[in-house]
């Protein structure tokens, strides 16, 4: 072999790992939404890499996700899906937020879809039905919204000598809050209730709605089920005790930092469901072919210190059905 030659064949074997890594194909994006903050949902991202972990797919390695986070600002959604529809992302996972999968349903009919919702998916039209899905959606309805009489039934077991109702909703969430407040009067009325509506969907939202608890004072507080709330769950518990208002929860979150009561479905777990399914769509499954999953273990916790510094007896049946009872 002349030396030319020699010279040749070696520079080219030389560039020949840098030219199959640059062919290598790009890792798939997840488009991940959260109606709340990264800071509050550490443990629940946590169960969503396990779901893909799950999956064979790990954060960095075989795929990517690029997190947004609404922070309550639902008004984003519409330029956030547009978005991740420009840059064809694999799949677009909503846990927890349903103005996020209703963004993402009307952004895009191809691009894979996996909610994670309280509110009934074939209700609001993201599925056709929760057996056959049909088109792009499927994911986990944990029927947190389904549960809103139960709820304040149990208030009223909780503090039976209240009558007038504060309810706390975010206007923004308009599916989850329309459907409570289509919920909740029938029940109060059955209940001899007094039902007044105070909206917040900022932090500032949410002291004034509780300053106007000092002029208009309420025997109890119902907090509606959204993201953003929940992720001011430590705000809330703290205002609820310096009122020293009874308060109930859709989300033992709230029970476990002070709060007085919470019941609904476990939405920690839900996580790690979205995180299963990404990782089957990711696998060549198609949303169609993936039933939606209902939740349907519901919890009651009873903080009993905070019913003790509310001056608040516990009835014996309503501590004997409580899932858990914190001391």
């Amino acid at each position: 072999m002349r030396r030319r030659d020699f010279i040749t064949t070696l520079g080219a074997a030389a560039a020949w790992p840098a030219a199959t890594w640059a062919q290598q194909p790009a890792l798939p994006v997840i488009g991940f939404v959260g109606g709340a903050s990264a800071d509050v949902a550490a443990d629940r991202l946590r169960l969503f890499r396990q779901g893909l972990s799950d999956g064979g797919y790990i954060e960095g390695q075989n795929v990517t996700v690029e997190y947004q986070w609404l922070g309550g600002q639902y008004d984003r959604l519409p330029s956030l899906m547009a978005e991740f529809v420009r840059r064809r992302v694999a799949v677009i996972a909503t846990p927890g937020t349903t103005p996020g999968t209703i963004a993402a349903k009307a952004a895009t009919t191809t691009i894979p879809i996996v909610f994670g919702i309280p509110e009934d998916p074939v209700k609001i039209g993201v599925v056709a039905t929760l057996a056959r899905p049909g088109g792009n959606a499927t994911g986990i309805n944990y029927l947190s919204g389904e549960v809103v009489a139960k709820r304040l039934g149990l208030l009223h077991d909780m503090v039976p000598g209240a009558r007038r109702i504060a309810v706390l909703v975010n206007p923004g969430n308009v599916p989850l809050t329309e459907a409570m407040l289509r919920e909740l009067p029938e029940a109060a009325n059955a209940l001899g209730l007094q039902i007044r509506v105070l909206k917040a969907g900022t932090s500032r939202e949410i002291g004034a709605a509780f300053a106007t608890l000092t002029g208009e004072p309420a025997d109890a507080l119902f907090v509606g089920n959204d993201a953003f709330l929940s992720s001011r769950h430590v705000q809330l518990v703290i205002l609820a005790a310096r009122h020293a208002i009874p308060a109930t929860y859709a989300d033992r979150q709230y029970a476990e930092v002070g709060g007085l009561m919470s019941y609904g479905t476990d939405a920690t777990a839900m996580y790690r469901q979205v995180g299963v399914y990404v990782a089957r769509i990711l696998k060549g499954t198609k949303p169609a072919d993936l039933p939606v999953i209902q939740s349907s273990k519901f919890e009651l916790v009873i903080n009993l210190a905070t019913a003790q510094a509310l001056g608040l007896t516990v009835p014996p049946a309503l501590l004997a059905s409580a899932d858990e009872v914190i001391e």
